[in-house]
């Protein structure tokens, strides 16, 4: 989440009963109220192999008697398991690459140069997933940025699911994980051998603050910022969730000259006339408007 891309979870081979349509539905319509994440009825198979995991681990003999436990007795931690279950946390470093180099070239400097005085820059890097995002725009902003090694920047990154996040504040990587984006050279100067895996560095890992949120919940927490990165989560809501979460932003979280970047495949158009979008090359982020 998130980001929040629900993709496929391999199934451990048990015979797992098949869902129900109604079992289905009911899945659903919990995770679209608890999480505003949207499954079709094609999902069915999804929602069953990713829920096979958590059936096992809560003594549920099938997925069809975890969903009738769920259904019986709503306890809010079972169903936290099922929602963060369905809230499959696709990232890599560097994500998409354009959004990077904007942030570098053009959207940081700007920025930098207005809060000269004051001498602080906070961000909020919502969807977070496991960390790479906001630990990418770290490792960015000790690359191209030193002078704000005496700043005050406060990046905030937050995510719905707790899996996530506890391994976001580890710092700890597998190879895979690794070779998603990570430049040879970063490896090297943010990285350290911890067993078969990779440890960030506590000088990345501490400009970084996690917390959980969800996004369709109250935001606490969520500081006033200058940079709102929320990438690739908004696809999976629908049209009503996307334009309170970004009237949200504009109204709550945004400074007048923050800069917001959604992902390649999102915008605000059709939802809310608050923003102007800038474009430079092939990225394009999007900024509120005047007042008036």
């Amino acid at each position: 989440m998130s980001e929040v891309a629900v993709g496929a979870l391999a199934a451990r081979g048990d015979d797992l009963a098949t869902l129900t349509h109604a079992e289905a539905a009911f899945v659903r319509t919990l995770v679209r109220a608890h999480a505003a994440i949207v499954l079709d009825e094609s999902k069915s198979y999804l929602i069953e192999r990713r829920l096979a995991p958590v059936a096992r681990d809560t003594g549920a003999g099938s997925v069809s008697e975890l969903v009738a436990s769920l259904r019986s007795s709503p306890r809010p931690q079972l169903r936290d398991l099922v929602v963060d279950a369905l809230t499959t946390n696709e990232t890599s470093w560097f994500r998409d690459r354009h959004p990077f180099d904007a942030l570098q070239h053009h959207v940081l400097p700007p920025l930098i140069d207005a809060r000269r005085a004051n001498r602080t820059l906070t961000v909020w890097c919502g969807a977070a997933s496991t960390g790479q995002e906001p630990f990418s725009l770290a490792i960015l902003i000790r690359e191209h940025f030193p002078e704000l090694s005496s700043w005050n920047v406060r990046i905030v990154a937050t995510d719905i699911s707790r899996t996530a996040l506890e391994q976001a504040r580890s710092g700890l990587y597998g190879q895979i994980e690794i070779n998603r984006g990570m430049h040879a050279s970063y490896i090297s100067r943010y990285f350290q051998r911890d067993g078969t895996k990779f440890r960030l560095d506590n000088k990345i890992r501490s400009m970084v603050e996690f917390r959980e949120l969800n996004l369709v919940g109250p935001w606490t927490g969520v500081p006033r910022s200058d940079l709102v990165l929320l990438r690739n989560v908004m696809i999976y809501f629908d049209p009503a969730t996307k334009t309170q979460i970004l009237h949200k932003i504009a109204t709550d979280v945004l400074r007048p000259d923050g800069v917001l970047i959604l992902g390649g495949a999102e915008t605000t158009l059709n939802l809310t006339d608050e923003y102007t979008r800038v474009q430079k090359g092939t990225c394009g982020w999007y900024q509120r408007k005047a007042a008036g």
